[in-house]
């Protein structure tokens, strides 16, 4: 053997299963294989090294080139590794987690420069009680502190929690009209909110769009109860990736109170200015009213968005009137 290859190697080790990692000397891999198993109590046979990294398998020559205390992992026979990824597959498997683990998580969060970096930490941390399987309030109390006791399932107070948002929307269209100085204008628009609301009644106020128990079609969450953000009004998806499941536990059901549903052609600044518009030259009977409730209230117009997503300048789309006006002929 070259004099290289006799020089000891120093390393880290551990098993699959154990996190915990062991300093050992070797000048071959075969022999660092011996001793592993050996610590580790693994039969040596069909057991094989790889990096904790990335699973890299090692072989003679990759050993002699490691640097000092690389990291590795012992394989038993049949058994693979992923990288650091299967690490996080392990704490998440499972079911209950130690005070320690989330207040070290809470550290790496509060000291971590990596803006990359903490919102994985953050969005893991909000994820490790996650208890969204469950439904019913008698088996997650804390999931309802502070909800009020009429609601018994998670899906029913979210659904009301959309039903809000919407039914405020329907509250801005009205206070909007009172601004109009003519009481005969008032008169015609008042017969358009009256449209919108029996629409918004006869939908049950879009509450669907929260509802995981409603068909996929009708909903904006997986079955699970996972939001994805569409990205900004100008935009087709978000670059950021943000996800949150309000199923999940109180925190993230009180973190999505942030998230929008944000109009992309804008309500005040577009499309009600529009409709006053299109009223004051044509009757309230011209006017298409269903082209103005799919864009005040339904997934036509609205894009559900994390906070950092909503762009709160003025958007660049534009309620077009020509485009009503057309829309208004075709309901003659």
């Amino acid at each position: 053997m070259s004099r290289q290859q006799q020089t000891t190697k120093l390393v880290k080790i551990r098993s699959v299963n154990d996190p915990s990692k062991f300093g050992v000397g070797a000048t071959t891999l075969s022999e660092l294989v011996k001793k592993s198993c050996q610590l580790l109590k693994i039969p040596v046979s069909g057991s094989r090294v790889c990096l904790y990294e990335d699973g890299t398998q090692l072989t003679e020559e990759y050993f002699r080139r490691l640097p000092i205390n690389t990291e590795l992992v012992l394989l038993a026979k049949g058994q693979h590794w992923n990288g650091f990824l299967s690490d996080i597959r392990r704490l998440l498997d499972v079911d209950n987690y130690s005070a320690q683990l989330i207040d070290e998580a809470k550290n790496f969060l509060a000291n971590d420069p990596s803006a990359r970096r903490r919102k994985v930490l953050g969005d893991l941390l909000l994820n490790l009680k996650d208890r969204s399987e469950i439904e019913d309030r008698a088996e997650d109390e804390d999931w309802f502190e502070g909800v009020n006791s009429r609601f018994k399932t998670k899906s029913a107070f979210l659904k009301y929690n959309c039903e809000s948002r919407i039914r405020g929307y329907l509250k801005e269209v009205d206070g909007f009209i009172r601004t109009v100085s003519s009481a005969r204008q008032q008169a015609k628009c008042r017969k358009v909110v009256d449209g919108l609301t029996a629409r918004l009644k006869a939908a049950a106020y879009n509450g669907c769009y929260f509802d995981r128990m409603e068909k996929e079609a009708r909903r904006l969450c997986s079955r699970e109860g996972w939001f994805s953000c569409q990205g900004a009004y100008d935009e087709e998806d978000c670059d950021l990736l943000h996800s949150i499941n309000p199923y999940g536990n109180r925190e993230s059901r009180i973190l999505f109170s942030t998230w929008n549903l944000d109009h992309r052609i804008e309500k005040k600044r577009s499309i009600l200015p529009t409709l006053v518009q299109a009223l004051q030259e044509r009757g309230s009977g011209d006017i298409n009213v269903d082209y103005f409730y799919r864009l005040l209230f339904t997934t036509d117009n609205l894009k559900l968005v994390h906070i950092v997503c909503h762009k709160k300048g003025a958007h660049e789309l534009a309620c077009d009137p020509r485009r009503i006006y057309k829309a208004a002929k075709r309901t003659r």
